[in-house]
């Protein structure tokens, strides 16, 4: 059965940009490379805002030793500002940090605070825990240079958008449990936050992911992900048994998103654990919407984005 009826016409045009994959190890550099194209560094110099790559040293236990290419945002202003730790999505398998170079630009010069963009580790050549020990260390570096680069290391955010959205949360148990690098806050769009969704244990709600990432693409992104690893926290967010003492949380989600309860489920957790939580559902829409960077749904998801993350960076 179609779900097309319940997109809004105009998010159709995302039916012919992203049409339906069947995800293999042997194709999956066709996927990488089809949107190699939006990994696109744009002038941010005339936002105000001076980019620049960092190298940072992240180490894992099975990865080994890795010299992580980095982006920094740094907006003109004076002092201590913010910082917003952006992890690009990709479904685990693919993505870069270029992606969201637009809206990293925007943070920093609209918002004032300080970004840096990730660029973790992929699988299958780089199952768990290297991804998450590269976010790891992201975090670490920026509480580190901290004052060298005039950041308040109490207004450190983390976020993403899916399988960013999911590390970041992953970044956030972790964070929480080891007590050292603490967060402020966890800014997550339509996170990939559970192995089991799309799977005969969870299949879900038929109405949702049957466009841009859908059953198939998600336990493969999964199982390359986990690799011969359990799946269990903080590698899979929806599994951690306590989510007391995370950080306030934003999360969006949309309509026909193939994560929508599983973002749902996550929130109330979070929300019944008396964390300050907001969630928001854009209905219409499906993952990966903003790939459509001109819709109206675009706009509004930029504008409801930019507006959160200032509240939770700039309330104290």
């Amino acid at each position: 059965m179609s779900t097309q009826h319940l997109l809004h016409p105009e998010l159709h045009p995302i039916l012919k940009a992203v049409p339906p994959f069947q995800f293999r190890r042997d194709n999956l550099e066709n996927f990488r490379n089809a949107r190699a194209s939006a990994a696109v560094l744009g002038d941010a110099g005339a936002a105000g805002v001076r980019r620049e790559e960092v190298i940072i040293r992240s180490n894992s236990a099975i990865g080994g030793s890795y010299a992580m290419s980095c982006l920094l945002y740094t907006p003109e202003q004076s002092g201590p500002t913010g910082a917003y730790l952006h992890i690009h999505g990709g479904g685990y398998i693919g993505g870069r940090k270029e992606y969201s170079e637009h809206m990293n630009t925007q943070i920093a010069s609209t918002l004032g605070v300080t970004v840096l963009a990730v660029g973790y580790r992929l699988a299958p050549e780089h199952p768990i825990p290297a991804p998450l020990d590269d976010c790891y260390a992201a975090l670490a570096w920026l509480h580190d240079q901290s004052t060298n680069l005039g950041i308040d290391p109490a207004r450190i955010a983390i976020g993403g958008e899916s399988a960013g959205g999911g590390l970041a949360a992953a970044l956030a148990i972790r964070a929480r449990d080891e007590g050292k690098y603490p967060v402020c806050h966890q800014h997550l769009t339509y996170p990939m936050l559970d192995d089991r969704t799309g799977t005969p244990e969870r299949f879900g709600d038929p109405l949702v992911g049957e466009f841009v990432w859908n059953r198939q693409s998600n336990r493969f992104g999964w199982s390359c992900y986990l690799g011969e690893h359990p799946a269990q926290a903080p590698y899979v967010p929806a599994r951690v048994a306590q989510v007391d003492g995370l950080p306030p949380t934003w999360m969006f989600t949309v309509s026909l998103d193939l994560f929508r309860d599983e973002n749902i489920e996550y929130a109330q957790r979070l929300l019944a654990a008396g964390i300050d939580t907001e969630l928001v559902v854009m209905p219409g829409a499906c993952h990966g919407f903003q790939l459509l960077p001109n819709t109206s749904f675009s706009k509004r998801y930029a504008d409801t984005h930019l507006e959160a993350l200032g509240r939770a960076l700039n309330k104290n």
